[in-house]
């Protein structure tokens, strides 16, 4: 479950809300079981961020675990038959979920899963604790699930040969249910580039992609009016089909936004192209260091420690011309069907601690961005001086991947120093450290490039390397990026932004500069052509936000409670049931854009609700149909996703304004009405009741709102339950 904008995983998340997330689940589920595959729903639970997440501790109360945080995965189970769950790499409630009985015996004693409990890469700190925790498969390999850690455990009687057989029948129950000993796993004749494949990626792309604001009816563009089109930015080119991590998907071929613009104008329009900014390896690459103030040689000193608290005597001294420690971390090759080395996830052979000390002379005075990035999944962290002042300490905390730092500097020497150090683990050292002024990150040829186009399809956002697993990330674009958008804006007023992102991000900046924004996500490998198409009106965007946009980080329900209380490593989810819209509107506070927000090319009316009982059911099985009509009173085709939201305001117990339970989507023609009906279920108008272990529906009217947003209600209505009842 998505709980804010930071969390670099956020891209492979469902989005806030549980209804919503248990639904894309058990549809993503089931279709890819049907292909005699396993799929494997992670991760179990409490994983909302990657800083620390070795060793942080979520705490999430009992009723905001039942109701919040483990739907997602109790419909994957319970509905979708998932084969495989994956427990994630914190602690919840105080115990790493690789030993976490209690959440194991939710899983599989509660809602009866009979599939494979395994854990992440890496994730298991004991082996008993695991073998009695409910781990049935240690991944990647028996580091403590091994004969000769395993047999003395059961031999002192301290793990029962009951519970290492029942680890092994989960395991064969998998391989007899899903046909693995039946048929060869690698089946040749499935092609690996299937156009088959290539379509389900376009239309993927087509239907996520959310239109947020389109000011004046600038889109979609006439393509006999567009002669030139400028693609500015840092995402035009090479394409951004997904973050970083163990989410990565290798392709053949990706389509960008640039190459998907100029392929579908061909020659009826000039498509030109500029980054627009500097790629933050150039960014260190020219960042030019002195080793002192005066006389000094090109480059910053580097100490190489053998700790990583840089105490003592340096191991080494060198000179390096500039800060650029490795690479960025890529782990396709995870997925790209050769044998994988695993000794790769052990990391550097020991801890590494470096101070670079340089000077840096600006041409002139002003404010400076101090850029430090760094990458991999080894625990890393740094502290950032200038002329011995700390300005930014990431020493302990792996936080934000990418981060600048404004520092006012005088046309003099200023010292630079930055104390770096990596743990082992997965992935060697990586850093990059560089300086660039403040208004003067924008190439001034893009910017005339923008001001001669007829339209300018500005493409900003993140990518691999500033988002993606092991790390958070920033609610601001990555560095450089809002003066780019402001200076493009101000060139030409037909700019349309399109960001990549894993969710929000801060917009204020320059929001009311645009005419026109889209988020396109991560678009995958069509991406590119699925822009266009949108652009140009061939498809009508569909998208709507499965999560809300913030004007403000500190507007985040959840804003107050991200990191951990000092001193500990407990992060208290504080904002409890009111994670997402049900937090911004408990607090009465006005989003930037709105949880199921989505613009479209044309308009939708929803009239004549009524919600009638299911014939036949009563108490905890009770059901109900919510029916409405939908009418296209556009010109253009288009499909629209009303939402169906219950409340309870007069509950005994405290309870979120509105929630989502139900939604539907409807493709219509210019001028069609067509009725849509919703169905809901005891579930539906139901709490969790700690103290008696169940869920209830309490006795009483409940409100049923119709709308297009959770900030725009058109159609109210109301169900009433007679009896309270429990609900299974």
């Amino acid at each position: 479950l998505y709980r804010t904008p930071l969390n670099g995983r956020n891209f492979e998340y469902y989005g806030e809300d549980p209804f919503l997330g248990s639904r894309i689940a058990v549809g993503f589920v089931t279709g890819v079981q049907r292909q005699g595959v396993s799929a494997t729903i992670k991760h179990y639970l409490g994983n909302q961020s990657e800083f620390a997440r070795n060793t942080t501790d979520s705490r999430i109360d009992e009723r905001t675990l039942r109701e919040m945080y483990l739907p997602i995965f109790e419909a994957a189970v319970k509905e979708a038959g998932v084969g495989a769950v994956m427990s994630s790499y914190n602690l919840t409630n105080g115990e790493h979920m690789s030993a976490n009985r209690r959440l194991a015996d939710v899983l599989k004693q509660e809602w009866g899963f009979p599939g494979v409990l395994m854990s992440d890469w890496g994730a298991v700190h004991s082996t008993l604790g695991a073998a009695n925790g409910g781990t049935d498969l240690e991944m990647p390999g028996p580091q403590y699930f091994n004969r000769d850690s395993l047999l003395p455990l059961v031999q002192q009687g301290r793990v029962s040969p009951a519970t290492i057989d029942d680890k092994v029948r989960r395991l064969l129950r998998n391989i007899v249910r899903f046909g693995w000993m039946d048929r060869p796993q690698l089946d040749p004749s499935i092609p690996r580039h299937s156009q088959t494949g290539r379509q389900a990626a376009l239309e993927g792309a087509r239907e996520a992609m959310v239109l947020l604001k389109n000011d004046g009816n600038l889109l979609p563009l006439n393509r006999q009016r567009v002669r030139t089109v400028a693609v500015i930015g840092p995402n035009a080119f090479p394409a951004v089909p997904l973050g970083s991590g163990s989410a990565t998907i290798p392709t053949y071929h990706t389509v960008s936004f640039l190459e998907g613009l100029s392929n579908y104008l061909g020659t009826a329009a000039v498509v030109h192209h500029a980054r627009g900014i500097p790629s933050l390896n150039t960014v260190a690459a020219t960042t030019r260091f002195s080793t002192a103030a005066t006389g000094g040689r090109p480059g910053l000193t580097a100490e190489v420690f053998d700790g990583h608290d840089l105490s003592g005597t340096p191991a080494s001294t060198r000179v390096d011309w500039t800060l650029r420690l490795g690479a960025p971390l890529d782990i396709s090759f995870l997925a790209s069907g050769e044998p994988i080395d695993f000794s790769l996830f052990g990391g550097p052979p020991r801890l590494v601690g470096t101070r670079w000390t340089g000077y840096y002379t600006p041409e002139s005075a002003g404010t400076f961005d101090i850029v430090v990035q760094q990458g991999g999944f080894s625990e890393a962290g740094y502290r950032l001086y200038v002329d011995d002042k700390l300005i930014a300490d990431r020493w302990s905390r792996m936080q934000a991947i990418v981060e600048a730092t404004g520092v006012p500097m005088e046309q003099r020497p200023h010292k630079v120093v930055l104390e770096y150090h990596s743990a082992g683990g997965f992935g060697s050292p990586f850093v990059r450290m560089g300086i660039v002024r403040q208004g003067n990150w924008v190439d001034s040829a893009a910017v005339a490039l923008a001001a001669r186009a007829d339209v300018v399809v500005l493409a900003v956002g993140f990518d691999p390397q500033t988002e993606g697993e092991g790390w958070d990330r920033t609610f601001g674009l990555p560095p450089g990026q809002n003066e780019l958008v402001s200076r493009i804006a101000a060139a030409n007023r037909n700019t349309i932004v399109a960001v990549t992102s894993g969710g929000a991000v801060d917009m204020t900046p320059w929001l009311d500069r645009v005419p026109a924004v889209l988020e396109a996500w991560y678009p995958g490998q069509e991406g590119g052509t699925a822009l266009a198409e949108i652009l140009f009106g061939d498809v009508n965007p569909s998208g709507h936000l499965p999560v809300t946009f913030e004007r403000r980080l500190e507007d985040n329900p959840a804003y107050a409670s991200w990191f951990e209380v000092p001193g500990t490593n407990r992060i208290e989810y504080r904002e409890g049931l009111f994670v997402g819209y049900r937090g911004f509107e408990r607090n009465g506070t006005k989003p930037l854009f709105a949880f199921g927000h989505g613009l479209s090319y044309t308009t939708f009316r929803y009239a004549d609700l009524a919600v009638a009982p299911v014939a036949g059911t009563a108490g905890g099985g009770a059901r109900w149909e919510v029916s409405f009509n939908v009418t296209n009173a556009g010109a253009r085709p288009g499909a629209a996703v009303p939402q169906v939201y219950l409340a309870n305001p007069r509950a005994s117990v405290p309870r979120p304004p509105k929630e989502l339970k139900g939604f539907a989507k409807i493709t219509l023609p210019p001028g069609e009405t067509r009725r849509v009906t919703v169905p809901l279920d005891g579930r539906s108008l139901a709490y969790y009741d700690v103290n008696g272990k169940q869920w209830r529906a309490e006795a009483g009217t409940y409100d049923v709102l119709v709308g297009s947003s959770s900030a725009d209600i058109t159609l109210s209505s109301t169900l009433t339950l007679a009896r309270a009842a429990t609900v299974k």
